[in-house]
C-alpha cells in the first residue's frame, strides 16, 4: 500500500459530503482520502493537490477528479483557474506518506541508508544535503531548535560544521554517525527523527506553505463549508487551531463593536479528534495525529 490513511472515516464524516458538492484534498498522496470522497459524491467533483510526482501514479480513471501536481500553497490560483470557487469542503492530511518514508533513496526515514534528500518536490534543486553542507552554524542551530524542538541544537550544528569541513555529508547514515554521540540511549531513533523533521520542514518550507494555504480557506469555502485538517506536530497544530479560532494563523483576536470575536469560522472540535488505540496499533504513524474541524460562517471571510 502506498499510504494507509489516518483517521479516514472521521475526516470524511467531518466534511459533511453532499453528492453534488465540490471538494478539495490538498494532500492527495496515495489517494486514500480522495477515494472515500469520490465514493460519496455523485454529480460533484474533487480537486486534489500533491507536489510529489510519485503521487500521480495513484490517480484513478475518474472524470470527477482533477489531480494537480503542485504545492497546496497555490490552491486558490488553481481553484479559480478551474472555476471551482466556492467549494463545499477542504481536507488536509499534513503527514508525509508511507511511500515517501519507505523509499530509502528519498531519505525520509532514519531506518534506511540513503541520499540525504528529503524533497517533497523532486524538481527542486535544494536538498537536505545542501542544507547541512552550506548553511551557517547559526542558521542550522535555529532550524534544529525551532523545527525539531532539539535543546542541544547548538551541539548538533557544531558537530555538523566540524564533520563537513573534513568531507561532504551526503547520506542519512553519515549524518546519523556524526550525531550519534548526542543521541540519548534507547531513544536514538526518536532523536534522529527530530533532526530529520527539522531539515525536512526547512527544506520544503512546510510552515510557510501551510500558513499560505490555511489563510486562503475562508475565501474559498461556501457558507457552511467544512475545513478538516489532520496535523502531526505542535507547530502545525498551533497554526490550524489559531486559524479556526481567530481566522488568522497568528491567533490575533479581532473583536467587533460589541466585543464579539470576529472570525469566519465556527469551531466544530473544541478538542482535537485523535486515533483510537486500535488504529495506532494497526498504523503506528497515526500516533501523533490530531484532527480539527471548522465550518465557514455565513457572510464571513
Amino acid at each position: 500500500m502506498y499510504h494507509q490513511p489516518v483517521l479516514l472515516n472521521e475526516s470524511i464524516e467531518a466534511l459533511n459530503i453532499k453528492g453534488d458538492g465540490i471538494y478539495v484534498d490538498v494532500t492527495y498522496g496515495g489517494g486514500g482520502h480522495s477515494a472515500k470522497i469520490l465514493e460519496k459524491i455523485t454529480t460533484g467533483s474533487l480537486i486534489a493537490f500533491d507536489q510529489d510526482q510519485d503521487a500521480l501514479a495513484n490517480k484513478p480513471d475518474d472524470d470527477r477528479l482533477i489531480l494537480i501536481n503542485q504545492n497546496f500553497r497555490y490552491m486558490k490560483n488553481f481553484l479559480k483557474l478551474y472555476k471551482a470557487v466556492p467549494v463545499d469542503g477542504i481536507l488536509a492530511d499534513l503527514g508525509i506518506s508511507s511511500h515517501q518514508i519507505d523509499k530509502a533513496e528519498r531519505g525520509f526515514s532514519v531506518r534506511f541508508e540513503g541520499e540525504l534528500d528529503l524533497r517533497m518536490n523532486q524538481r527542486k534543486d535544494l536538498t537536505a544535503a545542501k542544507i547541512v553542507n552550506t548553511y551557517s552554524v547559526s542558521k542550522l542551530r535555529e532550524i534544529f531548535f525551532r523545527y525539531g524542538d532539539l535543546k542541544n541544537a547548538g551541539r548538533i550544528s557544531t558537530l555538523i560544521e566540524t564533520a563537513r569541513s573534513q568531507s561532504e555529508i551526503k547520506t542519512t547514515g553519515q549524518l546519523k554517525e556524526i550525531l550519534k554521540s548526542l543521541a540519548p540511549r534507547m531513544q536514538e531513533n526518536k532523536f534522529y527523527a527530530k533532526v530529520f523533521q527539522a531539515l525536512r520542514i526547512e527544506l520544503n518550507d512546510e510552515m510557510g506553505a501551510l500558513e499560505e494555504m490555511l489563510e486562503q480557506t475562508a475565501d474559498l469555502l461556501k457558507p457552511g463549508g467544512r475545513l478538516v485538517v489532520i496535523s502531526y506536530h505542535s507547530l502545525e497544530d498551533r497554526l490550524v487551531k489559531n486559524l479556526m479560532k481567530t481566522g488568522n494563523v497568528e491567533g490575533t483576536v479581532h473583536k467587533d463593536f460589541f466585543g464579539n470575536v470576529e472570525t469566519p469560522f465556527k469551531v466544530i472540535t473544541r478538542k482535537p479528534i485523535v486515533p483510537t488505540d486500535e488504529e495506532i496499533k494497526q498504523n503506528n504513524r497515526a500516533r501523533s495525529a490530531k484532527l480539527r474541524i471548522a465550518e465557514k460562517i455565513n457572510g464571513k471571510g
